[in-house]
């Protein structure tokens, strides 16, 4: 594999730059004084603040790209990226050293003695966010990588000045086997991604697997609650780490006792370490399931040396980030308007239950399915969690990196939903959506806008009119 030495910086061309976290390994190696350019598919907003901070894009991923720029020394792609990509044979034709998105932060992060990589099928960036609030009230300088914008840091990256290291760890592709983290925090083990994976047994295997990559004397932060706690622990017995779990359950030995949500959906708790209560803790980030992601983040933060004072300050001060559960405004009838990036059944269900404990009359969905592959997989977990729902409006399916084979569409999910009870209709594209919405809505409803593609668009247009 391609080594990047981090005292030369050379020229380095990212293939898909305008993604969340490529963006943000351009913004680091940009600073560190290399030569960056790279391609995307379409301007965005994150292309623009790249070009504004020097770097140069190229709008369509073509073989020029590659020959316009004679002197790239190292090429970076993601896994969206397919085999058949004109500009990465292009790169492959000359021979230029090619590395995965994966590969290069994993790289990156060697530079850092104390990294914290945050894994999880659910919650990776709420938590890298809470981490972000803590180490920052701590003032230890960390550098950033997240895979959403973070109010704190002014975008998804901060490049520090310390030896602390704080990034999302995907599972996707078995990316996060290129990290070799400090410390490893495991949130949960879902059936995700199963164009990749194909079942939930690969998954957990791949999670085992990314366990023992940790460093020697590191902290392995793994959720106690879960059923494959004990895949994790035979997967880690003979490393030189520690082990601790978190979870809600007598037993672990981090726990939080006492749950409750204010009236915006925030939760508070009573902190145990090891059965003896230490401190409450007050969070600005919605849902219960947030309680739990915050106890990974007090672990990790405490294990490296860091003040509970500090630790609560930057719990409190950790809004929601960009996407998640996150308030867009009002629209006339005290209609409220709420967007979140929830894509698998799991994280629909513990969003919708935030929004059933906060919503005054009725509560609608704008669902947008991403993937064919997942949706195909999941579509009855689909149905039960938005069947909460008193509306649920759906979109086609996002395809993202995936072809429609005409096996499954949004119509099958709404064939689920009315089986349940639930008022569902199919309108396939956004502006039916938002027509639908505007003539049935009442007073006091709340729509949610949810999945991971471009859904968050409705909520946009309908509060600009």
């Amino acid at each position: 594999m391609y080594q990047v030495d981090f005292t030369k910086p050379c020229h380095v061309h990212f293939i898909g730059i305008g993604g969340i976290s490529m963006s943000g390994l351009a913004e680091i190696l940009n600073k560190e004084g290399f030569k960056v350019t790279g391609s995307d598919m379409k301007e965005s907003e994150t292309t623009k603040l790249l070009t504004d901070r020097g770097i140069k894009v190229y709008f369509g991923q073509y073989a020029s790209n590659i020959a316009s720029e004679p002197d790239i020394d190292l090429v970076v792609y993601t896994a969206a990226i397919s085999s058949d990509n004109e500009e990465l044979q292009a790169a492959k034709n000359k021979n230029l050293p090619l590395l995965t998105r994966a590969e290069l932060l994993g790289q990156i992060m060697e530079n850092y003695k104390y990294s914290i990589a945050v894994s999880g099928t659910h919650g990776k960036t709420t938590t890298t966010s809470m981490l972000s609030h803590i180490f920052m009230a701590a003032a230890k300088d960390p550098t950033i990588s997240i895979g959403g914008m973070l109010n704190l840091i002014g975008g998804n990256i901060r490049v520090g000045s310390s030896p602390y290291f704080i990034t999302e760890a995907c599972e996707y592709t078995n990316s996060f086997h290129s990290f070799y983290p400090y410390v490893s925090i495991i949130l949960n083990i879902d059936n995700d991604h199963l164009d990749f994976f194909k079942n939930l047994d690969n998954i957990v295997k791949s999670f085992a697997k990314f366990s023992t990559n940790l460093k020697d004397g590191g902290l392995l932060v793994v959720n106690g609650d879960m059923p494959y706690l004990e895949d994790i622990k035979a997967a880690v017995k003979d490393k030189g780490c520690s082990l601790v779990t978190f979870g809600m359950n007598d037993g672990n030995d981090y726990q939080a006792k006492n749950v409750t949500l204010n009236d915006e959906g925030h939760p508070s708790y009573d902190l145990y370490i090891k059965g003896e209560f230490l401190d409450h803790i007050e969070l600005s980030v919605t849902g219960s399931h947030n309680a739990m992601n915050s106890l990974s983040a007090i672990a990790s933060s405490l294990f490296l040396g860091l003040d509970i004072s500090s630790i609560k300050e930057g719990l409190k001060n950790c809004a929601s980030a960009h996407r998640r559960f996150e308030y867009k405004g009002t629209l006339a009838g005290n209609v409220t308007v709420i967007d979140d990036y929830a894509h698998h059944p799991t994280e629909i269900a513990a969003t919708l239950k935030v929004g059933r404990s906060v919503v005054k009359n009725e509560l609608w969905c704008a669902f947008q399915p991403h993937t064919y592959s997942r949706t195909k997989a999941l579509l009855k977990d689909f149905a039960k969690a938005l069947s909460v729902c008193d509306h649920v409006l759906l979109a086609d399916i996002y395809a993202a990196r995936e072809i429609d084979d005409g096996t499954i569409s949004s119509k099958d999910l709404e064939r689920e939903l009315k089986d349940l009870g639930c008022d569902a209709i199919y309108l396939g594209d956004f502006e039916a959506i938002k027509n639908y919405f505007k003539n049935h809505v009442n007073n006091n409803d709340m729509l949610i806008t949810m999945g991971a593609g471009n859904i968050d668009s409705i909520g946009v247009q309908l509060l600009e009119k």
